[in-house]
């Protein structure tokens, strides 16, 4: 490869520091070596940002690069173009002198192209015998052979780059709307879950997300909105696998079994099963397994079959699956029920059946010396297929019923007797409302004693 001498620019231009880097590394080329210049503009182009050149700049460096007649730059060819600047105008599609001048000089200090400047500052070629070019002053191409390797990673860095943050906007793009219909979901449908909570934590997330971001900021952020994405979804999830669990027990029939009443305060109206032998007890097991309602409680029956849980209702009456499920969990506490059993119970049952068999003991709290590990039994029967919760409130209702009976009676008979009480008579709860089909079967099973 020709030698050239000129290093220093033409004129008021001054001599840097990076010019005589660039010069260095155009000397540091290997004889053999070639790279098509195309290939290597298209990776200039990928890295003009790390670079630091301009859309006008790479106009320029295009037109430069077809005053070079071979497609491939060689070691040992001479790379040096000495277009005139009308030359140049007219190749990179018009622009001022000055607009020119601007965008070579940001060629040259990003080091791209090397000025050969003449004595006089043109640009030419002087040949010698032949034909063969012996000096040329203009721009050197060098850099570009020398440098090509590092074009080439500096593109595929800033491709990776663009791809990774076009895929974490999707993320974000997508885990925002999951979330923002998950809530809706879960507030319109009446979810047990602290949807307050999990739309104050989106609003907050969504709060330091800045109109422009780098990826690294997005990534921060999605990592945060995936997190609350989990927490809401795991909440759906859960209630939708309790009520798949109810519709399932009541598709295929199956009931539970009978259990040993001294560890089981309330197994009479578990399962509503007396002291049988083993063929009647399977007989009365398939009679009652037959005759539950195919549908959830209702949320009025459970409220009067367990009063005591409105203790701990807060902000008003319960009216809603959500308040009933708040108000067992502010009861689980004080009845020495441990998170994990009642994590547990609310995995295997689902949210709902979990607080109505946690108010069912509350309701007979004085009955039962552990509750919690009354709770783990019953969650350990569910996972097994052998509990439901429908004979439990059953048979609370008619319990209840069967007081407000007794009650009347007394009360009636102390009337016929004069006994005075017309007036004065004492004010009892108000009776339980059902209908005569449920009366009738809560008569058959036994439930109304």
């Amino acid at each position: 490869m020709e030698t050239n001498t000129a290093t220093t620019p033409f004129g008021r231009r001054p001599m840097t520091l990076g010019l005589i880097s660039s010069q260095m590394t155009a000397k540091n080329i290997e004889r053999g070596v070639k790279v098509s210049k195309w290939q290597v503009f298209r990776d200039i182009r990928e890295a003009k940002e790390a670079l630091g050149a301009t859309d006008r700049a790479l106009a320029i460096l295009n037109a430069l690069l077809t005053f070079h007649r071979d497609e491939e730059l060689t070691g040992e060819g001479n790379l040096i173009v000495f277009p005139s600047n009308a030359q140049l105008i007219r190749r990179a599609n018009g622009m001022s002198p000055a607009t020119l001048r601007r965008h070579l000089a940001n060629l040259v200090n990003t080091g791209l192209i090397i000025r050969r400047d003449s004595p006089n500052g043109k640009r030419f070629a002087r040949k010698g015998q032949g034909g063969a070019i012996e000096q040329a002053y203009g721009f050197d191409l060098s850099p570009i052979l020398a440098r090509a390797e590092e074009f080439r990673e500096l593109a595929e860095a800033v491709a990776a780059e663009r791809k990774a943050f076009r895929l974490v906007k999707e993320r974000l793009t997508i885990c925002r709307r999951d979330v923002v219909k998950m809530i809706e979901a879960g507030i319109n449908e009446s979810v047990p879950g602290n949807w307050r909570g999990f739309q104050r934590r989106y609003e907050a997330i969504i709060a330091r997300l800045p109109r422009t971001a780098p990826r690294q900021v997005l990534e921060v952020i999605a990592d945060e909105l995936e997190d609350l994405w989990a927490d809401v979804h795991q909440t759906l999830e859960s209630f939708v696998k309790s009520q798949d669990s109810n519709a399932n027990e009541s598709h295929s029939e199956r009931h539970i079994q009978n259990s040993n009443t001294d560890h089981n305060p309330i197994g009479e109206f578990e399962y509503g099963l007396g002291n049988k032998d083993e063929a009647s007890a399977n007989a009365e097991h398939t009679d009652n397994l037959r005759s539950l309602p195919r549908r959830d409680l209702p949320l009025g029956m459970v409220l009067s079959a367990c009063p005591e849980i409105a203790n701990y209702a807060q902000g008003g009456p319960i009216r809603t699956w959500r308040d009933f499920a708040a108000a067992a969990d502010r009861a689980r506490p004080s009845m020495g029920v441990s998170p994990s059993a009642w994590q547990e119970a609310v995995e295997v049952m689902g949210s709902q059946n979990a607080a109505i068999v946690l108010a069912a003991i509350l309701q007979r709290a004085e009955h039962i010396r552990s509750r919690g590990g009354y709770l783990r039994d019953l969650t350990e029967k569910a996972r097994a297929q052998k509990f439901s919760v429908w004979p439990m409130i059953m048979a609370l209702l008619g319990a209840k019923l069967d007081a407000q009976a007794k009650t009347a009676a007394g009360d009636l008979s102390g009337i016929s007797k004069g006994s005075g009480q017309e007036a004065g008579a004492p004010r009892h709860s108000e009776p339980i409302e059902i209908s005569d089909a449920l009366r009738k079967n809560m008569k058959k099973k036994g439930w109304d004693r």
